[in-house]
């Protein structure tokens, strides 16, 4: 249920109000707009008579809300979230950012790839330190020595890291290590657990959509993380699994326009899963731009041959600096105000 409160309402009035409903056991969400305040009332609102809070003089309206998302609902929070990765780097709210990096760290060449992308444009580095594979014989990941290689050229390069984190046990780790951007991979999208322990913190959470996932499943699994008060929220699509063989997975690029419009949470696009293969991958980078992602998350390697995962999806820093090119001039065509004739 969200109260909308009169523009004319006091402060102390407000405050009177939120702290009425949360009296009677029900949770707050507070939106202050340019010309309107909500308050959303969370929990069940069977409960309450709406026509009681339309009697009180501050409320100008009360409408309910079917969703069973509330805090990433866009009716919640009609202005657009904007995150801080920290650095200056900010996603949403109309900035754009592009998080580029190899699928895993491996070594010492990841410094010379951290500066390639950033000389192209990435404002985001990202790598894997801990590595979730489908056999348990694959790399795993290099674990803390990785997360130390990642600390150390973000640091190097004023970037914001972003490095995924499998474990609720691990977070604390990556939290005392500095990491900007805990990322929630595809198969970690329902691990609850894990997004009720990232929810306690207050660092910034890259959330990829479930292989199988519905849109609403993906949003319900940001509300967990939201739900223990960390609002630092970025939904990502990565392509789900049908049965189309020919690409890793399907870009589902409704999903970008679809989300943006059901949340206020920034929306990220990562072609290199979605499609599984460099020939494709700079495509459906221009098409997420085209379709109003607030950033990119593209895999770049050295020498893609050579990678220790994920190879086959990695642009080389060349391939990457070409796509940055044109995915400016897509963001220019899409953002431009129109004349009208």
């Amino acid at each position: 249920m969200i109260a909308v409160v009169k523009s004319s309402a006091t402060t102390e009035q407000l405050d009177h109000f939120v702290k009425w409903i949360e009296d009677r056991g029900f949770r707050t969400n507070v939106s202050q707009g340019d010309n309107e305040t909500l308050v959303g009332i969370i929990g069940d609102t069977t409960r309450i008579d709406p026509f009681i809070l339309e009697s009180m003089d501050l409320v100008e309206r009360v409408q309910r809300v079917s969703e069973p998302f509330k805090l990433a609902n866009r009716k919640f929070h009609p202005e657009d979230t904007v995150v801080d990765c920290g650095h200056g780097v900010l996603v949403g709210g109309g900035n754009f950012q592009v998080i580029a990096g190899p699928c895993s760290v491996e070594g010492e060449n990841l410094i010379g790839i951290a500066r390639a992308v950033k000389a192209a444009g990435a404002t985001m580095l990202r790598g894997g330190a801990f590595k979730p594979r489908t056999s348990p014989y694959s790399y795993q990941g290099m674990g803390e020595k990785g997360l130390d290689l990642l600390m150390e050229a973000g640091g190097e390069l004023d970037m914001p890291v972003v490095t995924e984190v499998m474990d609720p046990r691990d977070v604390e780790l990556f939290v005392s290590r500095g990491v900007d951007v805990m990322q929630v991979g595809a198969r970690n999208a329902q691990n609850f657990p894990l997004l009720r322990e990232l929810g306690r913190t207050q660092t910034p959470v890259l959330l990829k959509r479930g292989m199988s996932q519905t849109i609403d499943e993906l949003v319900m699994s940001a509300e967990y993380v939201m739900s223990e008060g960390n609002a630092n929220v970025m939904l990502c699509e990565r392509g789900i699994r049908t049965f189309e063989t020919r690409t890793r997975n399907t870009f589902d690029v409704n999903a970008l326009p679809v989300l943006r419009h059901l949340t206020h949470l920034p929306v990220v696009a990562d072609p290199s899963h979605s499609t599984g293969y460099t020939r494709y991958v700079r495509a459906a980078a221009y098409a997420a731009t085209a379709a109003g992602a607030d950033a990119l998350e593209i895999e770049v390697h050295d020498c893609p041959s050579q990678a220790w995962s994920d190879g086959a999806q990695a642009l080389t820093p060349e391939q990457f600096g070409d796509a940055m090119r044109r995915i400016a001039l897509i963001r220019d065509a899409v953002t431009a105000p129109i004349e009208e004739a």
